[in-house]
C-alpha cells in the first residue's frame, strides 16, 4: 500500500485557509490571505522541491484543483511548473465532469475511492484541500503530516484539524531562517 502526505502550510494557532494570496481563499470574510508568503525562503523551496521531485501523484480536493489550475500551468518561470503539469492529480469532487482540463488530471467522485488509489500509487501527496483533509482523515488514510508551521497567529480562519482528531508523532524537523518549522508527523501506530 502506498503512503498518503498531507502537506499543510498552517498558523500557529491551526488556521491553513489562504496562505498563498490575499484571493486565495475569502470564504466567511477572511481578510488574511497570503499570510505564509513572508515565510518563504531558501530553506523552505529546498525542502519542498525534494518532495517535488520524489515522484508519486497528487490528491486534490476540488476548490485547490481548480485553484492550481488556474496559476501554475502560467508559471512558465517556475521550476514547479513542469513538474506539476506532467505529474497525475487524482481530483476528488461530486461537481467536477471528465474530462478535466488540466493534463494529467483524473477525477474521483467519492472519497472512499482513495483507498484504492493508495494501492495503486506508491506515494500520494494532498496539498491545501482544506475540505478533504478531514474527510481522509476519519477514513484513516492519512500516513503523514507534513506542516509548514509559520510563527503567525491569525485568530480567525479555516483550521486544518477541525472535525477530526490524530494522534501523531514527531518524526523530523527543519526550521527555516523566517522561523518556520516544517514538522513532519506519523499517524502514531506506524510511527
Amino acid at each position: 500500500m502506498g503512503n498518503l502526505t498531507v502537506v499543510e502550510h498552517v498558523t500557529l494557532d491551526g488556521v491553513m485557509q489562504a496562505p498563498a494570496r490575499a484571493d486565495e481563499d475569502e470564504r466567511d470574510g477572511f481578510p488574511h490571505g497570503g499570510w505564509a508568503i513572508p515565510g518563504n525562503d531558501e530553506v523552505m523551496a529546498s525542502e519542498m522541491g525534494k518532495r517535488m521531485g520524489g515522484g508519486g501523484a497528487i490528491l486534490l480536493g476540488r476548490r485547490t484543483y481548480e485553484d492550481f489550475r488556474a496559476v501554475w500551468p502560467a508559471r512558465k518561470d517556475n521550476p514547479y511548473t513542469e513538474v506539476l503539469n506532467r505529474t497525475r492529480k487524482y481530483v476528488v469532487s461530486r461537481t467536477l465532469r471528465e474530462p478535466l482540463p488540466w493534463e494529467n488530471s483524473v477525477l474521483v467522485d467519492d472519497v472512499e475511492a482513495v483507498a484504492g488509489i493508495k494501492e495503486r500509487e506508491e506515494r500520494l501527496t494532498v496539498h491545501g484541500s482544506g475540505e478533504l483533509v478531514p474527510s481522509l482523515a476519519r477514513l484513516g488514510l492519512v500516513d503523514v503530516f507534513l506542516l509548514l508551521i509559520h510563527p503567525v497567529v491569525l485568530g480567525t480562519g479555516r483550521r486544518l484539524f477541525a472535525g477530526f482528531s490524530e494522534n501523531l508523532r514527531l518524526v523530523g524537523t527543519v526550521t527555516t531562517t523566517t522561523g518556520v518549522v516544517i514538522a513532519t508527523y506519523r499517524k502514531l501506530e506506524d510511527a
